[in-house]
């Protein structure tokens, strides 16, 4: 954000190496929206250490710019003017700026700049031999693989948990509310519902009406690609009427189908394996299944300086894993209703003492009953590698299930009433607090030079990419969206 706390429309910062190459650094929908991705780690504290570097980093390469604290922004400026990412004149770099175009002139710009966190998650290939060991198999990839969707059927039925319990955007800037939103009015430019936890996940934040009748069935690989097959080959009216080019043949979206590419669908949780260039993901999962989860339900956590804690992480590993080894039927499309329900019953009203949901009833009950499964997989977790930090994080998750006023949407809300404040002042406030504390330089000289030296090849690489290619953009582009899926076969 701007020193005035407005999206910034400046390009993004040299110093922070290539959005389309650099390892830690990249940007999400627009230039302003900067995406900081740590590597793979065994402990949460090893990872956060990274994460803390890398924001060291890029709050040394942002001049007097801001980190936004929240996952809602604040921005009163016409949609237009909002910058969409740019990558590079390589068609791989257009390509990601054409699908950004894309989610504009479908979704609306404002929409994109709501940011959150994604946690990639995955089990050691040891702990895979232990569980099939178990069940009296080999850990092979067709075994992982359907793991890790029973893990996502499981999480899709409980992830309203996670809205409630990190659950922090109970409050928006009123431009975010376009027409009738339903919300009431804190004061003259914040509106807010009193027991909401997570408007980011609700109707204010990634929905999609023509996304809203589309069931991506979790039950095994060859179901799950069937059904995003259909999604990204299935033309839709709306998007027809938009057109891929515009009168001037400038691109306005990648295709006319629902979706674009897979990253498009709008899920609280994804199936993923890393590609190769210029590989589509849902071919990669076909050719090699899944390798992680990442889940996408997370707000930024404005409290602390990097968004998130490793509280929050320990919980989300015994969340997680206790998703992978409960019972997890088959979904079906009057189920994955129900769990829109939920999320959105908890995204409005989560901390209102008498809710109920639907296929678990009281909120509190179910609650107090995943706690309770979370618990004894944290005691056996401590006891296999030593110490408390997994039972720890649950018990400080416990104490939110029973002491609403700990949860961090009414932490939010009470530091508004404390200072008499509105949604921005606080963002702001907490904005500048985070930067503060990386004032005066958080990385050794070692570490900086480390930084600065992959942000140089980041740029190199971006070069060669682009001096690499041999096809016009309409060849590539056509080649891209051909790999042509077909259920229940190897995808090339």
């Amino acid at each position: 954000m701007s020193p005035a706390g407005r999206l910034a429309r400046t390009p993004h910062p040299a110093a922070l190496g290539s959005a389309l190459t650099h390892p830690h650094v990249t940007t999400d929908f627009s230039e302003a929206q900067l995406e900081l991705i740590t590597g793979v780690h065994e402990s949460a504290s090893d990872c956060l250490k990274e994460l803390t570097d890398i924001h060291a980093f890029v709050h040394a390469g942002i001049g007097d710019e801001l980190l936004w604290a929240t996952s809602m922004p604040c921005i009163a400026d016409p949609e237009h003017t909002i910058p969409v990412g740019r990558y590079g004149d390589s068609n791989v770099g257009r390509s990601k700026t054409v699908y950004r175009l894309g989610l504009g002139h479908r979704y609306g710009r404002l929409m994109q700049t709501i940011s959150g966190i994604h946690y990639n998650f995955s089990l050691p290939e040891a702990l895979w031999d232990v569980i099939a060991h178990a069940h009296g198999i080999s850990a092979d990839r067709d075994f992982v693989t359907d793991a890790y969707f029973a893990l996502i059927r499981n999480f899709r039925r409980h992830s309203w948990l996670l809205i409630y319990l990190f659950g922090s955007s109970p409050a928006v800037c009123r431009s975010f509310a376009q027409g009738e939103s339903g919300l009431a009015e804190w004061d003259s430019g914040t509106l807010y519902l009193p027991y909401a936890t997570s408007l980011r996940m609700g109707r204010l934040g990634y929905q999609s009406e023509a996304q809203s009748s589309l069931h991506i069935s979790y039950n095994t690989l060859e179901q799950y690609a069937e059904t995003m097959h259909s999604a990204l080959t299935r033309p839709y009216p709306r998007y027809e009427a938009i057109g891929v080019q515009d009168v001037d043949g400038q691109y306005r979206q990648l295709s006319t189908a629902l979706l674009q590419i897979e990253n498009e669908f709008y899920g609280t949780i994804r199936p993923k394996r890393r590609t190769m260039p210029s590989e589509r993901p849902l071919a990669a999962l076909a050719d090699r299944g899944v390798e992680y989860v990442e889940v996408r339900c997370l707000d930024l956590d404005p409290f602390a300086e990097v968004g998130i804690d490793t509280d929050t992480m320990h919980f989300l590993d015994v969340f997680l894993l206790l998703c992978l080894l409960a019972q997890s039927p088959p979904d079906s499309p009057e189920e994955s209703e129900f769990m829109w329900r939920n999320q959105l019953a908890v995204v409005e009203e989560g901390r209102r003492p008498e809710l109920t949901l639907a296929m678990g009833g009281e909120a509190l009950g179910w609650a107090r009953e995943l706690i309770d499964g979370c618990a004894e997989l944290a005691a056996a977790m401590d006891a296999g590698i030593g110490g408390d930090a997994h039972m720890q994080a649950v018990e400080a998750q416990r104490h939110k299930v029973e002491a609403v006023a700990a949860t961090p949407s009414a932490r939010v809300l009470a530091a508004m009433t404390a200072k008499r404040e509105g949604f921005f002042d606080f963002a702001m406030g907490q904005s500048l607090a985070h930067r503060g504390g990386f004032r005066g330089g958080r990385l050794t000289p070692e570490r900086q030079g480390e930084f600065a030296a992959m942000s140089e090849r980041s740029l190199a690489e971006q070069v060669a990419i682009e001096a690499a290619d041999t096809e016009s953009f309409d060849e590539y582009l056509e080649r891209f969206l051909a790999f042509g899926p077909r259920p229940g076969k190897p995808l090339p």
